[in-house]
């Protein structure tokens, strides 16, 4: 097990006129302590920033156009995780409209739909067709329960049919009825990388389910999957080179979105799996512990974290949180 020194003074300078990054940084008690009148006065500097007001402009207009990729970052449903990962919660100006967007279009199983089309070819037929899928569900609810909404009865319902979908591999690749016989190009056998990361993500954000069996066996599947890399690639989803480049935000299947869960399994510490894989993310890290990114967004072009050519302050502090929370962080 390694230990990151990190300089403090550095993570500081390179958050000091990115409010989103600062408030994830004071958010994982890397720029602190602050008291907290303080965390809220970042949380909403970070909320009121032209980044997360970028975010709402997408959000008014839910749920946008048909979903062509999951993987894009331009969707809604990636946009709506990543403002409650920078601070948009119950309450705050255009959240309780854009929460009840969501919530409104409600499937007939109980998770929230959105528009897609799948074609014939592929068990569907080819019109616009409103559905779930467990590569958007959980991420949907997870942004839900981190913005204050987990009370809702709606939400209640859509992650108590989510739950037991689970198998003791993992999460399949599952659909709303809406889509006939649509999945994904993999065995029907085989768990679907993506939406068992998405699903630890949601049980691991719940406190009656995150130390539930189903969380224990999402993460130990992400554990499998990292030991056998080189063998297993279930619906062509691998662990090689492009997944261990640093990259933000957390939208797809890659390196930090994994540790950013897996950090949070408390039944994890010392794992040697685990271990490995933080091996990993730690020998990124540069010049003060800070972190640039490998592969970015074009999409975030504009902002540090899309962009390779230096150090990104929110990506220093999704990896340094990750590193604290695995007991890999001395603060100088």
């Amino acid at each position: 097990m390694g230990c990151i020194s990190f300089d403090l003074a550095a993570l500081d300078a390179s958050t000091k006129d990115q409010p989103w990054a600062r408030w994830a940084a004071m958010d994982r008690e890397l720029i602190g302590p602050a008291s907290a009148a303080e965390r809220e006065t970042a949380r909403h500097a970070s909320i009121g920033s032209p980044l997360v007001l970028e975010l709402l402009d997408v959000l008014r207009a839910w749920p946008g156009s048909a979903i062509a990729s999951h993987k894009s970052p331009e969707q809604a449903f990636h946009k709506l995780a990543f403002a409650a990962e920078l601070g948009l919660r119950r309450g705050d100006h255009g959240a309780d409209d854009i929460a009840e967007s969501v919530m409104s279009r409600v499937s007939e199983e109980g998770p929230f739909t959105l528009p897609s089309k799948v074609s014939a070819a592929h068990g569907g037929t080819g019109e616009e067709t409103r559905g779930w899928a467990l590569c958007d569900a959980p991420v949907i609810l997870r942004a839900l329960v981190r913005m204050g909404y987990g009370d809702d009865p709606r939400v209640a319902r859509a992650i108590d049919f989510l739950v037991p979908l689970a198998r003791e591999n993992g999460y399949p690749c599952a659909v709303s009825s809406t889509f006939g016989a649509w999945r994904g190009p993999g065995k029907k056998s085989d768990p679907c990388p993506y939406a068992t990361l998405v699903m630890l993500e949601l049980l691991l954000e719940l406190p009656a389910r995150r130390d539930g069996p189903e969380a224990r066996a999402a993460a130990e599947c992400m554990l499998r999957l990292w030991e056998r890399s080189r063998e297993e690639h279930p619906y062509i989803f691998y662990m090689g080179d492009d997944f261990r480049k640093p990259k933000a935000p957390l939208l797809w299947y890659d390196l930090v979105h994994v540790l950013e869960a897996l950090s949070k399994a408390p039944w994890l510490k010392g794992e040697a799996r685990l271990e490995s894989t933080l091996d990993v993310l730690e020998s990124k890290a540069g010049s003060g512990g800070l972190f640039t990114p490998e592969s970015a967004y074009q999409a975030w072009k504009a902002y540090d974290f899309g962009q390779k050519k230096g150090p990104s302050g929110y990506l220093s502090a999704v990896a340094l949180g990750i590193l604290k929370r695995c007991g890999r962080v001395n603060g100088d």
